[in-house]
């Protein structure tokens, strides 16, 4: 099995952070209620979603969300695009696990990219929390690229 290098380095995830947030229908009211919940720490943030998540979290929260399209319209992966060109640092993907998704593999190549990329990855509300509450949220980090 080969290593995939890039040919540049990777860019340090910067401070101020460019937030992707992704909700499957059964988990938009959750992931809704938790941005609310933690709305002063993504205030200083730039927040992108994919459609319906980003309008709900819009109208919910009052913050500016850049959307879109929905997941299953190529939402999913115009944020990979957007994690390939370096213009996402983060991604709160809350899924669904237990209902079948029509672009279930438009889901697992965008979770690929985010892990290809070393973009931490949030799938669930425990794991937000831990990201959230990271010292790391307010601070410059460097990422870590493997070389064969």
């Amino acid at each position: 099995m080969s290593i995939i290098t890039f040919d540049h380095p990777l860019s340090p995830l910067p401070a101020k952070k460019r937030i992707a947030l992704v909700a499957h229908d059964a988990k938009k009211r959750e992931m809704c209620d938790w941005v609310k919940k933690h709305r002063d720490v993504f205030a200083q943030h730039d927040l992108h979603a994919t459609g319906t998540t980003g309008a709900l979290l819009e109208k919910e929260t009052g913050l500016p969300v850049k959307r879109c399209l929905s997941g299953p319209l190529g939402g999913d992966q115009q944020i990979g695009a957007m994690i390939v060109e370096e213009k996402i640092d983060l991604l709160f993907f809350f899924w669904d696990p237990l209902t079948s998704q029509p672009h279930d593999p438009d889901v697992k190549a965008l979770l690929r990219i985010a892990a290809l990329y070393e973009i931490p990855i949030a799938c669930n509300r425990a794991s937000a929390e831990f990201i959230i509450s990271s010292e790391l949220m307010a601070k410059s980090y460097a990422r870590r690229v493997e070389k064969a």
